[in-house]
């Protein structure tokens, strides 16, 4: 009786885990990063994941003609580093945020009614420890009205 409600326990445990971890992420991105796009308005697409150390996350995204934009990504302090590049369709990159001292954000005017792909690239820490490290990395975009 007790190992099944141990395996219910587990059960329960391994299916509300990644629930909660997105809760977390989504509660992080309101109070720390949503701020961070002002003067912009947040277009109120809500992109964010838990990343390990060493992963890579792309985004396509829909930008237009003649519209300001900043593209943001925000990431728990833990992370390091995070890099980011936006890349046209055919992968040439426009812009990579190491090359600017890892800015956070990048303010363009679209020259026209265009897809980029936000890539994502969450550093590998620097000590060799088992435990990897993980947290929320989102990527917002806001524009001027």
């Amino acid at each position: 009786m007790k190992r099944r409600i141990l395996l219910i326990a587990t059960l329960l445990m391994m299916i509300a885990t990644p629930y909660f971890v997105n809760a977390q992420c989504k509660g992080f991105t309101k109070k720390e990063c949503l701020p961070e796009l002002k003067p912009f308005v947040y277009n109120g697409q809500l992109n964010s994941a838990v990343l390990n150390e060493g992963d890579v996350a792309e985004l396509l995204l829909t930008f237009y003609n003649g519209q300001d934009y900043r593209v943001f990504v925000c990431s728990q302090p833990i992370l390091g580093n995070v890099e980011f590049r936006l890349l046209d369709t055919d992968r040439n990159v426009i812009f990579y945020n190491k090359d600017h001292d890892f800015i956070k954000f990048w303010d363009f005017k679209s020259n026209s009614t265009q897809q980029l792909i936000v890539q994502v690239r969450v550093p590998t820490g620097e000590s060799r420890s088992e435990i990897v490290q993980s947290g929320c990395v989102s990527i917002l975009v806001g524009f001027k009205e």
